[in-house]
């Protein structure tokens, strides 16, 4: 007979990070922000005789703040509650996928996982040569002098791309500051050639000082904590599927847009 109150097993929380990092939820799968998994990982924090949390990520990254926001509610969790917290990737933990993954004291990845992805990238489209060709005018009014900026319906600025460019360098800066802090002592590579945006396999990255180990969740798990550790499994919430959406609604949009956006990030990444 099993008595819960009586079992003194280990005690792993296994959490769930996938998806999109983005500030709003996709309105299928939710991807990831810190408003909507803020509260997975305080309760996964709250355990009681917890021996470690253990995060399960799976992202191509997304939104920088919504990483900053989480990664550092981890850190903060952790230093709190005093319990080891061991980051695993499945597929992908690239870009604000390995800013969070950063955030644990160590990194396990599989062999063919992708990492790193150091950089930040902003991507648009310009429409006003189209615009132009079917006799459309932009009639655009502001007050302030920056106030339009990188219109995709006028021709791209000088000064426009210079302020992008500059906005981006500091995002990365910061990026980079975190993972010094994070792993600066365990790299095993100049930034050179570690902060450029590339990204790496899982066994290559473990070379790289930017995982520490291979495996898998239930595998490190188990080889830590022995066969009888107890696994508690926190995953996030699927939106259910809006079958009332209809074609042309401004739901439907959206939900194809992050779909859309969501693609996009993987392709990145080759997946």
């Amino acid at each position: 007979m099993h008595i819960p109150f009586l079992d003194r097993s280990p005690r792993v929380a296994l959490v769930r990070l996938s998806g999109l990092i983005a500030a709003r939820p996709d309105p299928l799968s939710g991807g990831l922000n810190d408003a909507g998994i803020g509260p997975l990982l305080d309760r996964a924090f709250a355990l009681g005789r917890l021996s470690a949390v253990m995060l399960v990520v799976n992202s191509p990254g997304g939104s920088p703040v919504q990483s900053s926001l989480i990664a550092r509610r981890i850190r903060r969790l952790a230093e709190e509650k005093k319990v080891p917290t061991i980051a695993v990737v499945e597929d992908a933990a690239a870009s604000g996928g390995y800013w969070i993954a950063a955030a644990a004291d160590e990194i396990v990845a599989d062999p063919a996982s992708i990492l790193g992805s150091i950089g930040v990238i902003s991507a648009g489209f310009g429409f006003d040569q189209a615009i132009a060709r079917l006799g459309i005018a932009r009639r655009l009014r502001t007050a302030g002098s920056e106030k339009s900026f990188l219109d995709p319906f006028a021709p791209e600025r000088a000064e426009d791309v210079a302020r992008l460019e500059e906005l981006l360098a500091t995002l990365h800066e910061e990026f980079k500051a975190w993972i010094r802090a994070r792993r600066g002592a365990k790299l095993k590579a100049p930034e050179e050639s570690l902060f450029t945006g590339r990204f790496w396999t899982g066994r290559e990255a473990v070379g790289l000082g930017l995982a520490d180990a291979l495996g898998d969740a239930e595998g490190e798990a188990r080889r830590r904590f022995g066969e009888k550790v107890r696994i508690i499994r926190l995953g996030q919430r699927r939106r259910p599927f809006p079958w009332r959406l209809i074609p042309g609604a401004r739901e439907g949009v959206e939900a194809l847009a992050h779909v859309a956006e969501e693609r996009a990030a993987w392709a990145r990444l080759g997946l």
